[in-house]
């Protein structure tokens, strides 16, 4: 694929993304994708043949976000704790997003897991949370937390996925910043031995 064709499908992907985070996966067809990118809906099927093949692309492109996410973490401090409410922070710094839409993984994940028409395997769904829990419990581990980590990364991941899916349904920033908060006490008291 060509420099031009490349460029039309990550087009697609990006704009399937937005819409699918916006409207979700089963209100965005074809058509909103082509009206989004402007290409027609005809050449879609050179770079991909079916819907599912956009969602997809369109996972492994938010699991390369959110990779690039904690190498930002990383990035800014050495330390595994402040990297780790580095991370907890991450949803107010898409905070006007968040309360518009909710987590862009999570509520396509549950989206999906109800549909059981699509083709996309579980494991692909699973694929996100995967990564960031992985990467809470090196974290964890970091801090000589081994025996607990993945209670713990997982743990974090669902308050933080709860606090996204509560602030998101009441439109709420204020919730979004407090709760967050409370998860990053959270993490200074368990790690605080």
């Amino acid at each position: 694929m060509g420099t031009k064709g490349s460029a039309n499908r990550q087009r697609i992907v990006d704009a399937a993304d937005r819409l699918f985070y916006s409207r979700g996966y089963n209100q965005t067809s074809f058509s909103d994708i082509s009206d989004e990118t402007g290409i027609p809906r005809g050449n879609f099927y050179y770079y991909f043949k079916t819907k599912e093949e956009i969602l997809e692309a369109v996972v492994e492109s938010r699991v390369s976000i959110f990779r690039n996410m904690l190498e930002q973490c990383e990035q800014k401090t050495s330390e595994p704790r402040e990297r780790l409410l580095l991370f907890t922070a991450l949803p107010l710094s898409n905070e006007e997003q968040v309360i518009q839409y909710g987590c862009p993984i999570g509520t396509l994940s549950s989206e999906l897991a109800k549909d059981q028409e699509h083709e996309l395997s579980r494991a692909k769904l699973t694929v996100v949370f995967d990564v960031l829990i992985d990467w809470c419990e090196k974290q964890f581990c970091l801090l000589g937390m081994e025996s607990r980590a993945k209670k713990y990364a997982m743990d974090l991941i669902a308050r933080l996925q709860g606090i996204v899916q509560v602030a998101y349904i009441y439109n709420d920033s204020q919730f979004l910043e407090q709760s967050t908060d409370d998860v990053k006490n959270w993490i200074r008291q368990i790690t605080s031995n």
